[in-house]
């Protein structure tokens, strides 16, 4: 009795984890949509929980901002670190792409900044070599556009629009 109860709970479960896809199989469709676009890949990590990944978001998606990083970019989002209720959220292995390019412990958001060609030229970690996740003092926003500058062509002035967005919402 208890084992037909506990069928469609375990038949719901594997559906979930077969539907996700993994960070593998997503990474490999971006990777051919920015050669095929001539663009760079940015992958943001964030987590429901997390504030300045909402904050980091918004900006992003503000309608300036957005026009300039998707002519430059193809942007993914990663989730991870869900708290224990939300794990169910985590995409499948993007954790170890965290760890592997020293995000563990930098905090949320994180982001990487790859060429077409998978080779990492731009991370999260300001000058100063912390995180600067979601840009919000002076400092990290001109960090945050020196990376932009050497991975992008965007110019001084679309570089000085999203300086603006970002210092705008603190």
């Amino acid at each position: 009795m208890k084992l037909k109860l506990l069928l469609p709970i375990l038949f719901l479960f594997i559906a979930n984890i077969q539907a996700q896809k993994t960070t593998s199989i997503i990474l490999d469709e971006v990777y051919e949509q920015a050669k095929l676009e001539d663009k760079n890949v940015l992958i943001i990590f964030k987590a429901s929980w997390c504030k300045w990944c909402e904050v980091l978001e918004k900006n992003l998606n503000n309608e300036i901002v957005k026009s300039l990083m998707d002519a430059n970019y193809i942007t993914i989002n990663l989730t991870v670190k869900e708290s224990k209720d939300n794990r169910h959220l985590d995409t499948p292995g993007a954790h170890l792409l965290l760890d592997k390019y020293m995000g563990k412990k930098a905090g949320l958001p994180f982001w990487l900044i790859f060429d077409k060609n998978r080779g990492l030229i731009g991370n999260s970690f300001g000058e100063r070599g912390k995180n600067m996740g979601s840009p919000s003092s002076k400092k990290e926003v001109e960090d945050f556009k020196n990376v932009l500058k050497k991975t992008s062509k965007l110019t001084d002035e679309e570089l000085a629009l999203i300086g603006e967005v970002f210092l705008k919402d603190k």
